[in-house]
């Protein structure tokens, strides 16, 4: 017993020191000049995949109504998920410095509540292109929601109905666009990779218009191959084909009767991937004239950028840095979004996504400027986990921590967070 003992006090020693080296050299840590000693005093978190996750993982939650923030579900999520399916969805990409850098920039803002404001009755809807949500949180697109539950898009649309969210679906859906219109219950907007072959692009633009999506959102950062670390690693523990799932860097991703239902009946002769490599400002006015719904870009980070967007006639823009998995810029979208919001002006809706967890994450955006904010992992650990219903809890917790944020912050209205109520720490 007392060899058993000393094992397992040696063996808490050397997980804290890993987890202390990991400390040491995350980005989360290497912004604030406390360093070290300044991060010991947050909550301890695992290393990756499960940067966020709770450190008690012998007490996982047993039911989505136990769980008390969106971070419950990711532990969940990886014990019942296949090892390759979950790290494709939470890894980063090379050191997934971005990763954390999209948590660790919200620490660098903070709020100015503003007191002796009536915040019995709060209103959190706003409006979009002539549509009426009842809360800014936006189902972000993500594919191939069936490797993660089998109900997949369908799950994650009623979900969003039952919360009535914008839902906003992934050109690379296990679902048709048609059937996640039905169980949805109202227009959705469609999330294009455009590849470099345009006929694809405007296929999956007019089936979209055809089922009745109100926008297009085109991804702009997809334009080169990506070192997915963790996912390989991941993978190792269960080496099975996974191109059925997702798209992998030596070709297409499984497309057509192979579970990705927006490529059936396309001609992807010529195709060696769905990167959109050759993708320019042209192609975007392409995509432009080919339809009559709303065209939002996604994936600016630049208020260059933002500038030709505008003079281009796109109607909104999502500052995106695809939480973390389509380039290693190291920078946060919360602390790229002030100079897109200088630059335009409210010209258009700006919206944004990547690291949001939180209600106070939300408010500091909505703050500064932002019309809606889109949630993507969070919600997939809420899929994986526990199908529809974990989604759901995933979505109510959001707006209830946003609820609050926007009490404590003195704002009875989304027009009430206003820029003076933030500041950079």
């Amino acid at each position: 017993m007392m060899i058993q003992s000393d094992n397992s006090q040696f063996d808490a020693r050397a997980n804290r020191r890993r987890f202390l080296q990991y400390l040491a050299g995350s980005a989360s840590v290497a912004w604030t000049g406390g360093g070290l000693a300044h991060a010991l005093e947050a909550p301890n978190r695992l290393p990756d995949p499960m940067v966020w996750a709770p450190r008690d993982l012998d007490h996982l939650i047993a039911a989505p109504k136990d769980a008390i923030n969106v971070f419950d579900f990711e532990a969940v999520a990886k014990k019942t998920m296949q090892p390759q399916h979950f790290g494709y969805m939470t890894s980063g990409i090379d050191d997934e410095v971005t990763l954390r850098a999209n948590r660790a920039g919200f620490l660098k803002y903070q709020l100015r509540p503003r007191r002796l404001v009536d915040v019995s009755k709060v209103d959190m809807s706003i409006e979009l292109f002539g549509q009426k949500y009842p809360t800014p949180i936006i189902v972000a697109p993500t594919g191939g929601h069936g490797s993660y539950h089998a109900d997949g898009e369908i799950a994650t649309a009623k979900a969003a109905r039952a919360g009535d969210h914008l839902m906003i679906l992934s050109n690379q859906t296990s679902r048709a666009v048609e059937d996640v219109l039905a169980a949805r219950g109202r227009p959705i907007w469609f999330q294009l990779y455009a590849s470099n072959k345009f006929e694809v692009a405007r296929h999956h633009v007019e089936r979209a218009e055809k089922a009745g999506c109100l926008a297009v959102t085109v991804t702009v950062d997809r334009s080169g191959g990506r070192n997915q670390e963790q996912l390989a690693r991941l993978r190792r523990a269960n080496p099975v084909d996974c191109t059925a799932c997702h798209e992998t860097p030596n070709g297409p991703a499984a497309l057509g009767s192979h579970g990705k239902p927006m490529y059936e009946g396309v001609d992807l002769s010529g195709l060696q991937n769905t990167q959109a490599s050759m993708m320019s400002w042209d192609y975007l006015k392409r995509i432009r004239d080919a339809t009559k719904m709303k065209c939002i870009i996604k994936g600016i980070l630049s208020a260059e950028d933002a500038r030709i967007a505008a003079q281009l006639g796109y109607d909104g823009i999502i500052v995106s840095n695809h939480g973390g998995r389509a380039d290693e810029s190291g920078a946060s979208t919360i602390e790229t979004l002030p100079e897109i919001i200088a630059e335009i002006g409210g010209k258009m809706p700006i919206l944004i996504d990547s690291g949001f967890r939180r209600g106070t994450d939300i408010v500091k955006a909505l703050a500064m400027g932002a019309t809606g904010v889109a949630v993507g992992r969070p919600y997939l650990w809420g899929l994986g986990a526990f199908g529809q219903p974990g989604v759901e809890r995933v979505l109510e917790l959001m707006r209830t921590e946003l609820l609050a944020a926007m009490q404590q912050a003195g704002a009875p209205t989304i027009k009430h967070l206003v820029p003076s109520m933030v500041k950079r720490a």
